[in-house]
């Protein structure tokens, strides 16, 4: 064990704590059992780095890679044990889902050591439900997304703006520096590289292209244990998608076009979904716990458009992905019957500076959301400002 440890300590001399995300005030860290769970690259590791360095006593804290060699003749009951026992009380485990048997063995560790937390990173893809019935009812488990726009200014520019309710941005109590910068250009900077909190290393194109791979390659195959056939096609829709969206599946043709089950096209939609590559926007269902068939397919956000497409992606797929991709992450989004999106009361119409009124004409709580505009007015809003939602 004092490889891990030497390990640790060497990590943690190299975290940047100038910046850390608003996620990490609403994670209660005294809790014994914590999930961190997000799609590759949000920024999972540096957040429970960030927060051992700032927070935790390094000498009786541990923070292992899951898929450290280590592991390949020891185990997780065994590290705890051993730690526990020299005085540990925080164990932190990143990418909890590389080391097989994950589930169990996390439960016999918070069933044996009552006075030992443990926080463990993982994959959006991880099933807490699949993995272990017990241990969901144990953990504490949050969602982290790439960042907002308003979080991409404060990292990049240093320019701290509060986080705004969405009934704020309707009425137009915006808190913007104008004075300072012009948020149409940073905005434009944004949907080209700045989802990934990495955007400032260089290649960024690259690695996020390599992430893609990574989940297309190991991620879904391993969790949803498809053939080596299985995880080329899965490829092979996710080409498809970027290539079409935002768009109305038609499973039967994506089927013949791939060769497989209509079933099996709709198998591998979930878990591109799960594994944050698309949003799947849903009708608008009344009654509960209903789900509305899907009524359109997106990419996750911009970046991947810039990414994927073979072309400049279209400019009017880019504002509706980057509508949702922030929307979902607060509210509940579906489709609305007149107009782009629906959330609770509320209508949206997203377009450019030119957009009309006419698609929601005689529509109660309804808005339009204008690209390329600083200030909104009326039910007129710019899309930038949904941005400052997280």
């Amino acid at each position: 064990m004092k490889n891990l440890v030497a390990k640790f300590r060497n990590l943690l001399k190299n975290v940047d704590t100038s910046y850390v995300r608003d996620i990490h005030r609403s994670i209660p860290w005294d809790d014994r059992l914590i999930a961190i769970l997000g799609a590759r690259g949000v920024g999972k590791t540096t957040l429970v780095l960030q927060h051992i360095k700032l927070y935790e006593d390094v000498g009786t804290s541990l923070f292992v890679y899951a898929d450290d060699l280590w592991f390949s003749t020891h185990s997780l009951v065994e590290l705890a044990e051993t730690f526990y026992k020299n005085g540990g009380k925080v164990l932190y485990i990143d990418e909890i889902h590389k080391y097989r048997n994950w589930s169990q063995e996390i439960k016999n560790i918070y069933d044996s050591y009552a006075d030992l937390k443990v926080r463990y990173t993982g994959s959006s893809i991880l099933d807490l439900q699949k993995g272990s019935h017990d241990l969901s009812r144990r953990v504490l488990e949050y969602s982290m997304h790439g960042l907002s726009f308003r979080e991409y200014v404060a990292l990049n520019y240093g320019v701290d703006m509060p986080i705004h309710t969405l009934e704020q941005i309707l009425a137009g109590n915006i808190d913007f520096p104008y004075t300072d910068y012009r948020p149409i250009a940073l905005f434009k900077e944004y949907l080209r590289k700045g989802y990934y909190p990495y955007f400032k290393e260089p290649g960024y194109e690259l690695r996020l292209e390599k992430t893609i791979q990574a989940i297309l390659e190991v991620d879904i195959p391993k969790f949803a244990e498809l053939s080596v056939s299985a995880a080329e096609k899965l490829k092979m829709l996710l080409y498809i998608i970027a290539q079409s969206v935002p768009f109305k599946p038609n499973y039967s043709k994506i089927a013949r076009d791939l060769d497989m089950h209509r079933n099996a096209v709709s198998d591998l939609m979930v878990w591109l979904d799960k594994a944050d590559l698309i949003n799947v926007l849903h009708d608008d269902t009344e009654g509960y716990k209903l789900l509305g068939k899907v009524n359109k397919i997106y990419l996750n956000n911009p970046n991947l458009a810039y990414v994927l497409s073979d072309d400049e992606p279209d400019t009017g797929n880019v504002r509706e992905t980057m509508f949702l991709s922030w929307m979902r992450v607060t509210h509940k989004v579906t489709a609305s019957s007149v107009a782009d999106f629906k959330v609770g009361k509320y209508t949206f119409e997203v377009g450019g500076k030119n957009k009309k009124q006419k698609q929601i004409q005689g529509v109660e709580d309804a808005f339009i959301v204008k690209d390329d505009i600083e200030y909104g007015y009326q039910n007129v809003i710019p899309l930038w400002a949904f941005g400052l939602l997280y």
